[in-house]
């Protein structure tokens, strides 16, 4: 029974971020005028924040957000989010940059096309070295790049936050959390009092508009 279950909130889980890729890309229902798609609260400080973060993520919400004019230390756990996996990405596309760039100076000068310039060695390793340092770091910094780009889910050109007039004040002093519409938990009632309960104001539902 208990595989059985693990199935379906594996299956759930990839639903959810389908849907949420979706709406990064503008597929599907565009928001309507009056629509509720999420709701937002602010909080006093990185310490209610963080707090706050951490019970959102007890309720069992996924589609939230932290927002903050400035990173916080342990928000990520406070948020349950996982260790990134960039860096895995990063190492094995400079591994694969070192050993192809080693390889292709090999293929060219020793095997090829040899040419004996003067003596010297068909391959020569240290005379490699520059070549294949340089298309390491070339694999890694492109990698390093664009994987941030796609595990960011970016470039998103609209957010539900930005119907609110309040919500300028996350780029100065001001700290929030908003809880979109699409989340599977999501109830306007429901939600609103959970934010009202961990000590969120101003809280304000995020409707679209025209």
């Amino acid at each position: 029974m208990s595989s059985i279950n693990d199935t379906v909130e594996e299956i759930n889980s990839k639903i959810d971020d389908v849907k949420f890729d979706l709406e990064v890309m503008g597929v599907g229902p565009e928001d309507q005028p009056g629509q509720v798609v999420g709701v937002l609260a602010e909080f006093e400080s990185p310490a209610a924040l963080m707090k706050a973060a951490a019970k959102v993520r007890d309720g069992g919400y996924k589609f939230y957000d932290c927002h903050s004019p400035f990173p916080i230390h342990g928000m990520d756990q406070a948020m349950g989010l996982k260790p990134s996996v960039l860096g895995i990405f990063v190492f094995i596309a400079g591994t694969i940059g070192c050993i192809g760039g080693m390889a292709l100076q090999w293929w060219a000068n020793a095997y090829q096309y040899k040419m004996m310039i003067s003596g010297k060695p068909l391959f020569s390793f240290p005379a490699f070295v520059p070549v294949t340092f340089e298309i390491t770091i070339l694999f890694s910094a492109l990698t390093a790049v664009f994987g941030m780009f796609h595990l960011n889910r970016l470039p998103r050109l609209h957010h539900p936050v930005f119907y609110s007039e309040n919500f300028k004040g996350a780029s100065d002093d001001k700290f929030f959390v908003s809880i979109e519409a699409i989340d599977n938990l999501f109830d306007a009632n429901r939600t609103w009092e959970l934010l009202e309960r961990i000590g969120g104001k101003n809280i304000e539902f995020l409707v679209a508009k025209k």
